[in-house]
């Protein structure tokens, strides 16, 4: 049986992109499951990653394995080269002015969190207010309301319409002498769609208010300048952007992380210590506490290389016409219901299903190999403000393929035939 006209995807005339040798980088993507070639289009959760970067690990812990800065013998010079030099490609992928902008965390999730409670400790009081998106994933809406409830500041949230956009007039409205910082996602995880974050930031900056930008979602898709967006912090996780899990950047302009307190205490991040006092480190050592993920750093160093090479330019172009077809055919499915439809939009495609919980389609989708994510994807206010318990999240990779695309939506489909 044929594929409905309206929903077959033809791939369009693009500049040639050689996404079959790419996905050849990609172990993983060779695996069956129940029998038939994966399918991976859960990239917003998690991307997979390159040989480049699997060869990296192994490659630190069977020659540079130590621990870093502080031994002065061989292998812990080469670790510490390692480390460090994974801090300088950061800088330079980011554009980060300096260095020691650049610090080292577990995710995006402890980056926010060092900011609320280092930042947020520091310089805000009672009644001082931070302005956050609806559109925000839990990782940027919880640290702050844990910090209203211990100094009392006001958290306001920016409202968005129906296709998943923010309304920047209430953004502006809502920007006041009270606002100490507004935090904002630069690509919502749960709708796909893209902030106009140069814009908001200057917004904020006439008012002198700083900006904080969740990253995760922006950073694997399309070229971040942090100068260029003038933000105040930019944060990213690893694992998102093909490299291992467990390693992310806190990017925060110099002059704010030299008055910022260190967000933990213990090795690493002092100058000295005695029973009486204690005296720091300068950023970013201040703020690692303790071993790092040093394998962790030098995979993401590997992960951002290997993406520079491909060329960021030429990924958001596949990309964006992946999302194009994906999402034309996706509309094309009777009593599919999109929820996101904002005009900038990344490659996430959240939707439901008439008729079929997101979860039974989920698991229709995997016995045909297809690797899709269903639930609130940590974005409960988002699925509150279009009225669903959950969605079916497609996400796309510079790895994925029309093909891939078509196999979606024959499983959807016959899904719904199974289910509805």
């Amino acid at each position: 049986m044929a594929i409905p006209t309206a929903v077959k995807v033809t791939p369009p005339r693009i500049e040639p992109f050689d996404v079959q040798r790419l996905r050849k980088d990609f172990p993983i993507l060779q695996t069956r499951i129940n029998g038939k070639p994966l399918v991976y289009l859960d990239n917003a959760a998690t991307s997979q990653k390159p040989q480049a970067v699997i060869d990296s690990l192994v490659n630190y812990y069977r020659h540079e394995n130590a621990n870093v800065h502080r031994g002065l013998h061989y292998l812990s010079e080469r670790a510490t080269k390692a480390y460090e030099e994974a801090r300088r490609k950061v800088r330079a992928f980011l554009n980060a002015k300096e260095e020691k902008e650049i610090v080292f965390v577990r995710g995006a999730t402890e980056a926010i969190n060092l900011v609320a409670h280092s930042f947020g400790r520091h310089f805000l009081k009672t009644g001082d207010e931070v302005l956050i998106t609806g559109m925000e994933h839990h990782a940027n809406i919880v640290p702050w309301q844990m910090l209203r409830d211990e100094k009392g500041i006001v958290l306001r949230v920016v409202p968005i319409d129906d296709a998943g956009e923010l309304l920047t007039g209430e953004f502006q409205r809502l920007l006041n002498e009270r606002t100490k910082l507004v935090s904002l996602t630069h690509v919502s995880n749960a709708l796909g769609t893209v902030n106009p974050v140069r814009n908001l930031v200057a917004l904020a900056h006439r008012q002198g208010i700083p900006v904080l930008v969740d990253g995760a979602q922006a950073v694997p898709h399309m070229e971040v300048d942090v100068q260029s967006l003038d933000c105040d912090f930019y944060m990213f996780s690893g694992h998102k952007v093909y490299g291992p899990t467990g390693i992310g950047v806190l990017y925060g302009k110099a002059s704010l992380l030299e008055e910022m307190p260190p967000f933990q205490g213990g090795g690493e991040m002092i100058r000295s210590v005695t029973f009486e006092k204690t005296l720091f480190a300068d950023p970013p050592l201040r703020f690692e506490a303790g071993t790092p993920d040093i394998a962790g750093a030098v995979g993401l160093g590997a992960a951002l290389d290997y993406l520079t090479g491909i060329g960021r330019d030429r990924v958001a172009a596949y990309e964006r016409e992946l999302l194009g077809c994906a999402t034309e055919a996706l509309e094309g499915i009777p009593g599919l219901r999109l929820i996101g439809t904002a005009r900038e939009k990344s490659g996430i495609l959240s939707f439901v299903l008439e008729g079929v919980h997101p979860h039974d389609l989920g698991t229709v989708l995997d016995q045909e190999g297809i690797a899709i994510r269903a639930g609130h994807h940590c974005a409960m206010p988002v699925m509150q403000r279009f009225g669903v318990p959950a969605t079916a999240r497609a996400s796309l990779a510079f790895y994925n393929t029309f093909e891939e695309i078509d196999r979606l939506i024959w499983g959807i489909i016959k899904a719904d035939r199974m289910l509805s």
